[in-house]
């Protein structure tokens, strides 16, 4: 049974990349984390998730050391043990010595879900954060008006002394992952589909009655009832086609009990019964460090959450998932099931604090800013273990802001950093930072054992041997390092979030070998902290890496599996030994001699030149102490002997390092030199000097091409081939031939190339072949670099088979090398010339050149520095946090999809000295279109004009100054209509004459072919905004008499304008019937002012277009048209209004007494019962204005329409009215308008459609938020 809850192995990976390159960066969500001791940041996400899995485990050898040989059939107990793998690593081994160290007294910053025994949970990203600043008191009726705009009952029984409530409120969906909000608008959109579907019905049979009553319908009245009737059923059927889900609003309430602050939520919106979810009856939550409480928002998600609240009550952090990534890592390391131990986790009896880094904005993943508030919690709360099951490439090891916080929290702070070491292998240099690329950091591989293969992935005949997982990443990095220090289980059937809607998961990935890496140290760390042994992150890596059992027979393994895979018992035996010995760590520098390139921690080999020549290295090794030490007790009476050694003296050399790679072989090789305490050499290498040469063979054919034959696979191997790309080459074709096997064969398919400053160019391709068959590729090089190509059976692929697989790989080398790497248009009529040569082999030249996107620079409009919040942005060090907001105004005149960026800051995470970066764009109603971070992302947004605001944080005012005018693209993708396509030509005359033009050539290697590159023709440019207050019109002559009038006219339309419509709420339904009546009188001055016939007469006359004057006297007409219309406009809204009012008696003599003629002359000899309906209001007034407006303009265009829908509301026939309101809104060019909104709810609640009253103010909320969210 539990295995019918399991993903199949190729479901399995919840970590896709939603960036390009981005091993790390996964995309399930978080859960509520579980209690455990250590610290450990994953989110939910990161360095976790390989493409597939099946299994593997292994079993103790005869010396009681972990071995990955002789597997045997699963048991019912292997078969749980093997769900959770601990006996790889030892961990059976420990706990059977020592029971009581099973985490006990270790504290864990990671994310998990066991709410006993987590200490903490923080969402540290802000993208959980609440804006409570509003504060309200309640009414006489105990209730108070929630930030959403809905009345709120308070709890009496809840104490407040000061009676102030802080109030704020969330879009219950960016709380939610996606996977959640998948799955709920599913169910919400299949509630809302029936009873739309029962309403059409309704008004269907409607519809049909009236048919039946009316056989022939040719009166007036009964025809538009008819329209009005199909009208509501297009507009229904129209909404479910156009349903798109926000999801609800929940209000949040946050107090002061005169102890704590507390929190409250409504969530009625959630709810299927009405009676659940009102605030009062929400039990009140409080930070959760304080109760250890957490609340649901409702049955139908099932998703836990906590909050803590911040800033004196002004912020309200909801603490949910982002995936289940990181439940499913805190299981792996803490998870405790005292009824089955075998599914416990690594450290059952570790505690833990979860601290978020992922974003749920940016669909999970990490920020600058979660990540700095994660190292603060972890010093704060004194945690011993940071676990980071998160990671991406990156541009320079080693380097960034975030690297020099976890120096500082690692050297100072004494804190162990346990991370992934990405998911991009099998190709040499793919290890992802942080934790494949820092030296404070233990970078964790993934292993798979014989066990877990068969029990976890369900593999009939598992492998004999345990092995690395096939996209497990790999060392060295760029600078020489090792990269993965030592490798740990990187799967399990773990415990995962309750809006999952299951209890246990498949995932495996390094960020499931992190976790299972972190809880080994945390067993290590209980029992160290109950023996008195000195706890340091120095001695316990040098232990675990010393201690380690070797996967794989070759040296070169090491950059697959670093040292090996961990042994808890063997290390606690090493850490009891090596108790009295200071703690030290070597760091190493190494400097080729004679260069001046920065230093680096290893040696890599990887060029063609570099590899056929010997070079001599400096090497200085320091010894490092912890920041506390004692400079007389411990630095100065420091002192150790050490004996270098090489792995090989024949091709290196010390103590100056001389490497010598001439006589080698092509392909990897990997050396050490390492340092031996000569008193104590049981202790292993103290340090080490890792030497990776990569010897690629030449490519000296005529044509440039080079074949790898009869290379044969199993399950699981790999093989690499370096290749010495010839200049000139820019691209590659491959075909791969596959044959001898009975089975499907899954492989990998990897090149790499490291060039100065980039991150490694990786290319990739995952195949699958069901019988013998030739597979083509095509992938681009860069010239004189050496390039790895991996081929790798994937680990689970094949197995069963007893037959190896023969692949044969042949690749030819292409390329056109231009003059000019980048061509740049200077924006005169002169064509650009580009010459062109095939340096390899001949090549048909067909050039294509498109224009597809628009970048516009932008400088910010407002800039502001501001310090953050002491509660969770002030670094242990004590220096608090800045953040500059830059504001950018941008416009757009037609709908387009753009996307920002900033090329300073964009593009890294962990390798820039900034802390983060953020941005919103929102419109003039404050609604959020799209956020972004390092990696900004495409948005489509409609014509108008938007604020953007970028989000820049660092501790450095000076720094944030100087990019207070720090410059933004907007990048425009064009239509396909729109895309420029520019010409090339043989002639440098060609664009002005039209020939000569160039199509294509082929290019003779030795030859260079020159052409032309035309610009692009200025009608096909876009359209730039010019000044267009600098070449107007002279405007016509008038005498004094006639401007004066103009004017007198024009000033009052405008006061007409300027009369509001609607009063404070405050004010009484009189007051509101005044203004409403100034509005009908300016507006009765305006239409007397006018001669209507006169007018009606000029623009009946057909204007000859060569009469200047008379041409003239029309233009005036028309103007003097306009402001009559206007006029008569809002004459209309005014009247409208008052019959909304609620006055008991409103006498008719009201709008005489404004100087009404035409509603004088309407009403002229009517009774009295007939002046009046129940609103006292004659309708006759609204309907002879409306019919005066239609002699004159068009009452369904934008500008008027509204009265029109007002007139068919009167009329009572809302589906028309509907329908003419709809076209409103869809047809306005200008920003959302509130009221127009308003006015739909309105309608939508008379006819009794209250599912789509409902939805519209689910909208609202996100089209009229009250402010602009959180950073």
């Amino acid at each position: 049974m539990r295995l019918r809850t399991l993903p199949s192995p190729f479901l399995i990976n919840h970590h896709r990349h939603t960036k390009p390159n981005l091993f790390p960066r996964p995309n399930c969500p978080l859960s509520i984390p579980k209690p455990m001791l250590c610290s450990s940041f994953t989110s939910s996400h990161s360095g976790g998730g390989g493409v597939d899995d099946d299994g593997g485990n292994n079993n103790n050898n005869t010396n009681g050391t972990a071995s990955s040989r002789n597997f045997k059939q699963l048991n019912q107990s292997t078969f749980l043990a093997s769900l959770m793998p601990k006996t790889e690593i030892g961990v059976d081994r420990f706990l059977h010595s020592y029971p009581h160290y099973d985490g006990r007294g270790v504290l864990i910053a990671i994310f998990g879900e066991d709410r006993l025994k987590c200490r903490k949970m923080l969402a540290n990203t802000g993208s959980g954060d609440i804006d409570t600043s509003k504060v309200v008191k309640a009414d006489a009726d105990g209730c108070i008006s929630g930030a959403s705009g809905a009345s709120l009952a308070i709890n009496t029984s809840w104490k407040n002394p000061s009676g102030e409530w802080h109030v704020g409120y969330k879009l219950v969906y960016e709380l939610f992952t996606e996977t959640l909000t998948s799955r709920l608008k599913k169910e919400r959109k299949k509630k809302w589909d029936e009873i739309n579907q029962e309403e059409i019905a309704k008004t269907l049979k409607q519809l049909n009655d009236f048919d039946l009553q009316h056989r022939k319908v040719d009166d007036a009245k009964l025809k538009k009832a008819r329209e009005d009737l199909q009208n509501r059923i297009d507009f229904l059927k129209k909404q479910s086609e156009g349903y798109n889900d926000k999801g609800p609003a929940i209000d949040a309430v946050v107090w002061n009990d005169g102890e704590v602050w507390r929190v409250a939520l409504d969530t009625q919106s959630l709810e299927d019964d009405s009676d659940c979810g009102k605030l009062a009856n929400f039990v009140p939550l409080t930070n959760y460090r304080t109760e250890r409480k957490y609340g649901v928002f409702s049955k139908l998600d099932a998703c836990t959450f906590v909050v803590n609240v911040y800033n004196d009550g002004n912020v309200l952090s909801l603490v949910t998932d982002c995936s289940p990534h990181g439940t499913h890592v805190a299981g792996i390391a803490t998870a405790f099931h005292p009824e089955e131990p075998l599914l416990n986790g690594v450290a059952p009896g570790a505690q833990l604090i979860s601290c978020k880094i992922g974003d749920a904005r940016l669909g999970s993943l990490e920020t600058g800013t979660g990540l700095t508030r994660a190292l603060i919690a972890a010093v704060e709360h004194k945690c011993d273990l940071i676990n980071m099951s998160y990671g991406e490439p990156t541009l320079l090891p080693d380097y960034g802001r975030f690297v020099d916080l976890v120096n500082e929290v690692v050297n100072k702070h004494r804190l162990i950093f346990v991370s992934s070491a990405g998911n991009s292998g099998p190709a040499l240099s793919t290890v992802g930072a942080p934790g494949g690329t820092s030296s404070s950091i233990i970078g964790v591989g993934a292993y798979v054992s014989p066990a877990m293969a068969a029990g976890a992935h369900s593999v009939v005949e598992p492998p004999s041997e345990g092995l690395e997982y096939t996209w497990s990443s790999r060392g060295p990095t760029t600078d020489g390092d090792l990269g993965v220090s030592i490798s740990a289980p990187g799967g399990a059937i773990a415990p995962v979030p309750t809006w999952t809607l299951q209890r246990r998961m498949l995932m495996n990935g390094t960020s499931m070998s992190s976790p299972s890496a972190c809880g080994g140290i945390a067993l290590l760390l209980s029992a160290m902290k109950a023996e008195g042994i000195p706890v340091s992150p120095y001695s316990v890596r040098k232990a675990l890496e010393n201690t380690t059992v070797p996967i794989g027979d070759s040296p070169e393994d090491k950059l697959s599996t670093g040292q090996g895979l961990m042994q808890v018992d063997k290390c606690y035996e090493y850490l009891q030994q090596s108790q009295n010995i200071p703690c030290v760590w070597y760091q190493i520098n190494i400097k080729q001699s004679g260069k001046t390139n920065p230093s680096s921690r290893g040696i890599y080999l990887r060029e063609a030149n570099a590899c056929r020549q010997s070079t001599e290295w400096t090497v200085q090794v320091d010894p490092k102490f912890h920041e506390d030490a004692d400079k007389f007790e411990d630095l100065v009476v420091f002192e150790e002997c050490i004996e270098l050694h090489s792995s090989d003296n024949t091709v290196v050399k010390a103590p100056d390092i001389l490497v010598d790679p001439s006589n080698l072989c092509d392909g990897l090789h990997y050396y050490e030199v390492y340092g031996i305490d000569c008193k104590a050499p049981w202790r292993g290498p103290l340090f080490r000097i890792p030497i990776t040469i990569t010897k690629p063979v030449a490519v000296i054919n005529r044509t440039p091409q080079v074949s790898f034959s009869e290379m044969l696979f199993q399950p699981g191997h790999i093989e690499r081939k370096y290749i010495e790309v010839p200049h000139g080459a820019s691209w590659v074709e491959a075909t791969m031939n596959i044959s001898s096997f009975d089975t499907p064969r899954r492989f990998f398919v990897d090149t790499v190339q490291i060039c100065p400053l980039q991150s490694p160019l990786k290319w990739r391709s995952v195949v699958t072949f069901s019988s013998p068959a030739a597979k083509n590729f095509t992938f681009r090089v860069v010239g004189g670099q050496t390039l790895e190509l991996v081929i790798a059976q994937f680990w689970s692929s094949g197995i069963g088979s007893h037959e190896t697989t023969n692949v044969d790989l042949k690749i030819v080398f292409h390329g056109i090398k231009a003059s000019q790497e980048e061509i740049v248009l200077d924006g005169s009529e002169a064509p650009v010339r580009v010459d062109a040569e095939a340096l390899l082999a001949s090549e048909k030249l067909t050039p294509v050149a498109n224009l597809k996107k628009i970048r516009v620079p932008y400088r910010p409009v407002d800039a502001k520095i501001s310090a953050l919040s002491n509660d969770r942005d002030r670094l242990p060090s004590g220096k608090q946090m800045l953040a500059l907001t830059l504001t950018y105004k941008v416009k757009l005149d037609d709908g387009a999809e753009i996307k920002p960026r900033i090329p300073f800051l964009n593009g890294r995470i962990y390798d820039t000295k900034f802390e983060s970066q953020f941005y919103m764009i929102s419109d003039s109603n404050k609604r959020i279109y799209s956020s972004g971070d390092a990696y900004p992302t495409s948005t489509k947004l409609p014509k108008g004009e938007y604020n953007l605001q970028l989000y820049v944080r660092h501790e450095n005012l000076q720094i944030l100054e100087k990019m207070k005018h720090l410059v933004l693209f907007i990048e425009r993708t064009l239509e396909e209509k729109d895309i420029i396509r520019l010409s090339f030509f043989s002639r440098p005359d060609g664009p002005l004459i039209g020939n000569g033009s160039f199509k294509s050539s082929t290019l003779i290697p030795g030859i260079k072919e020159g052409f032309y590159l035309g610009p692009p023709a200025k009608d096909k440019l876009p359209k730039i905004d010019e000044d267009k207050g600098k070449n107007s019109s002279p405007s016509s002559k008038k005498t004094v008499s006639e401007r004066l009038e103009e004017e007198v006219r024009d000033t009052k339309i405008k006061v007409l304008g300027g009369i509001k419509q609607e009063s404070d709420e405050d004010l009484l339904e009189w007051n509101k019937l005044a203004a409403l009546l100034k509005i009908i009188n300016a507006a009765n001055e305006v239409v007397d002012s006018i001669d209507r016939e006169e007018l009606a007469k000029i623009l009946a006359l057909k204007i000859d277009q060569d009469d200047e004057e008379a041409e003239k006297t029309k233009k005036k007409m028309e103007s003097t048209r306009d402001q009559l219309a206007e006029a008569l406009y809002q004459k209309g809204l005014a009247l409208a209004e008052i019959e909304s009012l609620k006055v008991e008696f409103l006498d008719l003599t009201l709008i005489n007494e404004v100087g009404n003629s035409q509603a004088s002359a309407a009403t002229e000899g009517a009774e009295p019962d007939e002046q009046s309906k129940d609103d006292g209001i004659n309708p006759d007034l609204f309907d002879e204005n409306f019919k005066e407006l239609k002699k004159w303009v068009d009452v369904k265009c934008t500008k008027y329409g509204i009265l029109l829908v007002k007139h068919e509301r009167r009329s009572q026939r809302v589906g028309t009215a509907l329908k003419v309101l709809t076209d409103i809104i869809q047809n306005d060019t200008e920003p959302a308008k509130e009221k127009l909104y308003e006015l739909k709810i309105s309608l939508l609640e008379e006819v009794g459609w209250t599912h789509l009253a409902t939805y519209e103010r689910q909208w609202m909320i996100v089209r009229f938020p009250p402010s602009l969210p959180l950073f």
